[in-house]
């Protein structure tokens, strides 16, 4: 699986296993997956700015692939950590791989860790199975009391929601 196609795997899993809000995130990501991307982007903006967790994941995919924005792995993570900090997994999961790469926030794998293992612990299904292997995967990265600290972060953390 390439890193493109998970991508595009988070994405559809992210419209799949939330409930369309009408107007804006519905048709944003209807928008989104018709490939109209300046139109999504038009649309998930003011969401992703009033807190909406699933439009700034949205938004983080896009400025990471430069989808209807220019590409920009520094903007990608924001969006990215914004939704993590609320809780969700897709962006979390997301972040946790730029953390593994450095792509848009310094290299850390114990950062990598605690992203992805809170990603996996709302994950089910397939999706649970691929992110696994590759939370085990930065694991290995890893020295035991790295581990431990990843571990440790993730129990400690609590979502925040934007107001």
């Amino acid at each position: 699986m390439t890193p493109r196609t998970v991508l595009g795997a988070v994405l559809l899993a992210l419209v799949a296993i939330t409930p369309a809000v009408a107007g804006g995130f519905e048709n944003g990501t209807a928008a989104l997956a018709r490939r109209d991307y300046v139109t999504a982007a038009r649309m998930l903006w003011p969401l992703a700015q009033n807190g909406d967790a699933r439009a700034q994941a949205s938004l983080g995919y896009m400025f990471a692939n430069g989808y209807g924005v220019p590409q920009n792995y520094i903007e990608a993570a924001s969006w990215y950590r914004r939704a993590s900090e609320q809780g969700n997994p897709n962006a979390q999961y997301m972040l946790g791989l730029m953390y593994d790469k450095g792509q848009g926030v310094p290299q850390d794998y114990v950062e990598a860790y605690k992203w992805l293992d809170l990603a996996v612990g709302q994950a089910s299904g397939r999706a649970r199975q691929d992110w696994v292997r590759i939370r085990d995967a930065v694991a290995s990265k890893l020295s035991l009391v790295q581990t431990t600290e990843g571990q440790r972060r993730a129990l400690e953390w609590w979502p925040v929601r934007e107001r």
